[in-house]
């Protein structure tokens, strides 16, 4: 059983600053890839930012040079550095990985998501 469970999400100050945890745990043997995701009520989930386990990056132009993903491999875990917050920024954040536990097959886990307000 794989779990994703996401962290750091509340309230911020517009302009501040907020890094976001993902932990996966169970049986994993090897992580594909991490994203980031968001959806704002209203508003279809998008992407944000994703890394692959040998460290490529993307992200969405709406936050680049303001957020940050990174991979730790060892622990499974991905967070998500987020700089200069502006409203629009608010949304129910998600990670998923692209990850597999029997060396067949890669699949899909999503988290529960997290919630990120940002105020003026």
């Amino acid at each position: 059983q794989v779990r994703l469970v996401e962290s750091g999400g509340g309230l911020v100050q517009l302009g501040g600053a907020m890094t976001l945890s993902c932990a996966a745990s169970g049986s994993i043997l090897s992580i594909y890839a991490v994203g980031w995701y968001r959806q704002a009520p209203g508003n279809q989930r998008e992407l944000v930012a994703s890394i692959t386990s040998n460290g490529n990056t993307n992200y969405a132009d709406s936050v680049k040079g303001r957020f940050t993903i990174s991979l730790d491999n060892s622990r499974n875990t991905v967070d998500l550095q987020m700089n200069s917050l502006k409203l629009e920024d608010t949304a129910v954040y998600y990670c998923d990985a692209v990850l597999t536990t029997d060396q067949r097959e890669y699949k899909t886990y999503w988290g529960q998501g997290t919630q990120v307000t940002v105020s003026s």
